[in-house]
Order: structure tokens, then sequence, then C-alpha cells
């Protein structure tokens, strides 16, 4: 019976494979962390809306929020990646 082990493949793997390997993983998550955040903005402006009764103003405020924090992740990975 063959049986894989992610451990030892890593092993016969060169130094630049692994680089590369790891940084594809960093920047993979770049567009769900960006969606996510605008998402998360938006959501929570909208029910607040609801809850206060103010209208789309705090939708925009919120949705505003969320772009900013997905820039903000977007420089944080950027950060990271570019330490690798």
């Amino acid at each position: 019976m063959l049986v894989f082990m992610p451990d030892t493949a890593l092993c016969f793997m060169d130094e630049d494979l692994k680089k590369n390997i790891k940084t594809l993983g960093y920047f993979s998550t770049v567009g769900m962390a960006m969606a996510l955040s605008v998402a998360i903005g938006a959501a929570v402006g909208y029910y607040l809306d609801k809850y206060f009764e103010t209208g789309p103003w705090l939708t925009f405020i919120f949705l505003g929020l969320g772009i900013a924090a997905a820039f903000r992740n977007l420089y944080i990975l950027y950060k990271k990646a570019k330490n690798l």
C-alpha cells in the first residue's frame, strides 16, 4: 500500500519552488480578503440602516470603510509577500 506523506514530498523540492508555492499561497488570498472586507462593510451598514431607519447613509459609510479595509489588507499581504 502506497501512502502519500506531504511533508516528505516537500523534502524533494528545491528552495526556489518552495518559495514560489508559498508566495502563490499568499497571493491567492488577496481576492477573498478584498471581497469579504467590502461585503462585510456593506452588510453591517445595511443592517444598521434597517435598525436605525437612516436610509442608505450608513450603508455608504460602512461600504467606504470596507473598501478602505480591503486596501489595507492588500497592503499587508503585499508586505508579507515581499518579506518571503
